[in-house]
């Protein structure tokens, strides 16, 4: 039986009840005044009542389990945002605008919506440093295209027009940050995401040399070499492989006010994949626990 056979992908009552038991375990909050008295909490019915509608009797305000995230404010049924997190939580390229315009029989300007803010709500709420004591830290970036006339060595970040450039860091066994540098410098990037007591490895690009004070390794692949023992930048490696994919065989032109939220998506299913444990359902079930406190107006995404 296919996953998307499950109630909460066809029936309101059900999705509501399915996002409530992810976000509220201990039942519900007010988002209000912040009250958890189950007992001051009351569930309004009605032939005319919205589904899911509550009220705060501390407060005395109405709200339903879809304020303060995402889908606050959205006309879009809970069913096709629950389809719609599920389709990019089990893409492992991503899913295009137009195929979930298709799959959800919706309008392309809320099909669009709907994937920015999902892939907004993925990035993580902690973005402290990665790596630490005892901890190993890969480096590289990569360029997302070039000028087909000028060549450029490794490290040297030209006119983010022509070249969008993205730093990745992942800390072995651990999550992965990627981040799109446009006017910043990857000096920057290593700074502020890796904790400094990691041993930091990389490729022997020049701009990685003096970035870290600790321990730091690195393969010169001028010289083709691209592995010594566990110094590597391998997984980092495959990630811009399957990145670039995503590019080219499903979005096919990413815009750079947008870069950020789509490597947020990219990062968010490196973390959860399916060699540390999680499928399908406990991914989209990670992601949706990660949507309080999440809010994406069309305006602030900077249009399609």
């Amino acid at each position: 039986m296919s996953v998307l056979s499950a109630p909460h992908f066809h029936n309101e009552e059900a999705a509501y009840e399915y996002v409530e038991r992810v976000l509220w375990p201990e039942g519900p909050t007010c988002p209000h005044c912040g009250n958890v008295d189950q007992t001051k909490i009351g569930q309004l019915k009605g032939k005319t009542t919205r589904i899911g509608l509550r009220k705060c009797y501390a407060c005395r305000k109405p709200f339903t389990v879809k304020m303060g995230t995402i889908f606050e404010d959205s006309h879009a049924p809970l069913r096709l945002w629950l389809q719609a997190i599920h389709l990019l939580c089990s893409s492992k390229k991503g899913i295009s605008t137009r195929q979930l315009q298709r799959t959800l029989g919706v309008g392309m300007k809320t099909a669009w919506f709907m994937g920015h803010r999902i892939r907004h709500a993925m990035a993580p709420a902690d973005s402290g440093p990665i790596g630490g004591s005892g901890k190993t830290v890969e480096a590289d970036e990569t360029y997302l295209t070039r000028s087909p006339k000028t060549k450029r060595p490794k490290g040297h970040i030209p006119n983010a027009r022509h070249a969008p450039q993205v730093v990745s860091l992942v800390e072995r066994g651990g999550p992965i940050r990627s981040k799109f540098v446009d006017h910043g410098n990857v000096q920057q990037v290593v700074w502020q995401h890796m904790d400094d007591n990691s041993r930091l490895v990389t490729d022997g690009a020049q701009a990685y040399r003096n970035v870290h004070g600790g321990e730091h390794e690195w393969v010169d692949h001028s010289k083709r070499e691209y592995v010594r023992g566990d110094v590597h930048t391998n997984t980092l490696e495959g990630f811009f492989s399957l990145f670039k994919r995503g590019l080219v065989g499903v979005y096919q032109h990413m815009d750079e006010r947008h870069l950020d939220r789509y490597l947020a998506e990219f990062d968010f299913r490196q973390n959860t994949r399916a060699k540390i444990g999680f499928d399908d359902v406990g991914r989209t079930t990670e992601a949706i626990k990660g949507f309080k406190g999440k809010r994406l107006t069309y305006e602030t995404t900077g249009g399609a």
